[in-house]
């Protein structure tokens, strides 16, 4: 499993499996599958409203503690600094754990105007050992100067829309400059035409690879962290198996071409 090292030291599977729209019925079994298959990332959130059965796929995985690496997030409606840590507790009661591996701020929800004290509630998470690392999600590049400026703490990482069709470059400069770790939600556009793009299904066809596999691989090797969501074994494993070949120059290059610039989530702006 390839990791990447966030900017506190901890380090965190740069693929990983996601549980957003998995509905709680499915989400026990999605996530024991995962684990079955080889993933050790789990990433969810209090809006999904799946942290529970997350909780018990990860109890029942009888995997050390240690092997795997959970997130969750804090919803819009639990903003502000008192209000973030009790949403803390009951996420993690919810996991059934006693500590987490990444927590981060959902959205900006800039209208609200409460993600710094949000941020300094984490701040004091992680400061306690309750969090291992700490971030954000849906975050641009203002939303992000105005967190470091204003506490001089620098999120681990950001978790945004970011496939082929939306490529997030500009943010991406921002992270790397800063040392944030890129994570890709949406990574495959929620499949459909990005899938059966004719660069995307002649890169897949001269790999022997599936067109899912053929993006997945991409995000990789641009260094973001993935976290593909599916309920059906045969797609959670074969979204697992991106490890063991390689896209060249012209792929990479030709992939690029299909920036359009769309986004298929809400606008962080203007999402509250």
């Amino acid at each position: 499993m390839t990791t990447i090292t966030l900017n506190n030291g901890v380090t965190m599977p740069q693929l990983g499996f996601g549980v957003f729209q998995v509905s709680t019925q499915d989400t026990e079994d999605a996530v024991a599958e995962a684990i079955r298959v080889g993933y050790r990332s789990i990433d969810t959130a209090a809006a999904y409203g799946n942290e529970e059965p997350v909780g018990r796929a990860v109890a029942a995985s009888g995997l050390p503690r240690d092997d795997l690496f959970v997130t969750t997030k804090l919803w819009n409606t639990d903003q502000g600094y008192d209000e973030a840590l009790r949403a803390f507790d009951t996420s993690l009661g919810k996991l059934g754990l006693d500590r987490l591996d990444l927590y981060l701020i959902h959205w900006p929800a800039a209208e609200r105007g409460r993600y710094v004290d949000s941020w300094r509630a984490l701040g004091k998470l992680l400061a306690d050992g309750r969090v291992r690392a700490i971030g954000v999600s849906n975050f641009q590049v203002p939303h992000l100067e105005r967190v470091i400026e204003t506490t001089g703490a620098v999120p681990a990482v950001n978790q945004v829309e970011l496939h082929p069709r939306f490529q997030q470059e500009e943010l991406r400069r921002f992270h790397a400059g800063h040392g944030i770790a890129t994570e890709a939600w949406s990574p495959l556009a929620q499949g459909g035409d990005l899938l059966r793009d004719e660069v995307v299904t002649a890169i897949a066809d001269k790999h022997g690879r599936t067109p899912a596999q053929v993006v997945l691989r991409w995000h990789l090797q641009l260094g973001n962290v993935v976290i593909p969501k599916s309920v059906t074994p045969s797609r959670i494993a074969e979204n697992f198996a991106v490890t063991d070949f390689e896209l060249d120059r012209d792929d990479l290059d030709r992939i690029a071409t299909l920036e359009t610039g769309q986004r298929v989530g809400p606008d962080p702006d203007k999402f509250n």
